[in-house]
């Protein structure tokens, strides 16, 4: 099998690759070449931009590509441009997307009607209503890092691959992921804290009781792989993630059973907390997502011990700290403080 692959140089997508290969696939990715080690995989390499992807149509439809995989496609128009560039070319396509195409996501926003639920979203769950959630009043300039946020969303790019009857496509909806290599930082607030011997963590409390998905990365790779590999997702639509959601204040307790810290989660009212430690969402809208299609379809599984995930992700998280982050420590110590002595 011929599989190109749209990205695919940094967290997720190399052990998607290492998966591939190993199986005998020729692995053909396109990407700008900017990742260190990003050509250490074996595959074969093709250098470009994504955005836009017309100029490059020629040389990877020359690849011939049994199967595309998109690991990048992020707007509408990304879609559109992949699928009107391997359409009689491909036998298939798998992109990438999110859990935030769920209007459940919408409701943590606030940008979407209806209260707070408990639901366990499905794939057949209602989506947003409000497209581009990160879209302000104001559109960012051209130069802008994060212009592409002003049209990001995966709804309008899933209908794309979903709904051409000549080029079948599949998408995997995916959690918030953590494990090595992940450039977003999940876990480090909390590691960094216990590595540094601090006896508590401070909280808001309506966050301590929050629910959602997540998926370690070997595990979650291990899902695009067998979505690639298999012709039984030509069509379909699968989250993929762990079966287990953790209140944040368990999911702390889990990190800390992982790396042997034993100190006190304070949980506070939002009021008590200053700006900065507040939560920028609704934490009484869960996000919780059911994956048992995959599990049952393709046979998928998350088959990775949690603790020996968070401390894999740990080693990796303290040896490459991100370098925004700013440990506020006496506001904290503030906290605990006055809620010691009762004030």
């Amino acid at each position: 099998m011929k599989v190109l692959v749209l990205g695919g140089t940094r967290f997720i997508g190399p052990p998607v690759v290492r998966r591939l290969l190993a199986v005998g696939c020729e692995v053909t990715r396109f990407h700008r070449g900017k990742t260190p080690g990003a050509g250490d995989t074996g595959s074969r390499t093709i250098l470009g931009d994504r955005r836009p992807l017309t100029p490059h149509i020629d040389l990877l439809r020359e690849e011939a590509p049994d199967v595309v995989l998109d690991m990048i496609a992020l707007t509408e128009e990304d879609g559109r441009q992949m699928m009107d560039a391997f359409r009689g070319i491909a036998k298939r396509v798998v992109v990438i997307s999110s859990m935030d195409v769920y209007q459940v996501f919408g409701r943590m926003l606030g940008s979407e009607p209806g209260g707070a639920t408990d639901e366990i979203v499905t794939e057949e769950s209602p989506l947003r209503t409000k497209w581009y959630p990160y879209r302000g009043e104001v559109p960012r300039a051209d130069d802008d890092p994060q212009k592409v946020l002003d049209d990001y969303d995966k709804i309008p790019m899933e209908r794309f691959v979903l709904g051409d009857p000549d080029l079948p496509g599949t998408v995997l909806r995916l959690p918030m992921v953590y494990g090595p290599g992940d450039y977003q930082h999940r876990l480090y607030e909390y590691v960094k804290r216990m590595r540094d011997g601090r006896s508590f963590i401070v909280i808001q409390n309506s966050f301590a009781s929050w629910r959602t998905t997540r998926g370690y990365v070997e595990d979650v790779a291990d899902g695009i792989f067998r979505a690639v590999v298999d012709d039984r997702a030509a069509g379909q639509v699968f989250n993929i993630a762990d079966p287990t959601f953790y209140r944040e204040a368990e999911w702390i307790r889990l990190i800390g059973d992982a790396l042997g810290w034993s100190g006190e989660i304070i949980e506070l009212p939002e009021e008590a907390l200053p700006a900065p430690m507040r939560v920028q969402f609704d934490p009484r809208q869960h996000l919780t997502v059911d994956s048992s299609k995959i599990r049952r379809i393709l046979n998928w599984d998350s088959r990775t011990d949690p603790k020996a995930a968070i401390r894999a992700t740990a080693e990796y998280e303290l040896a490459n700290p991100p370098g925004n982050f700013v440990a506020d420590y006496a506001a904290e110590d503030d906290l605990a403080s006055s809620t010691k002595m009762g004030t």
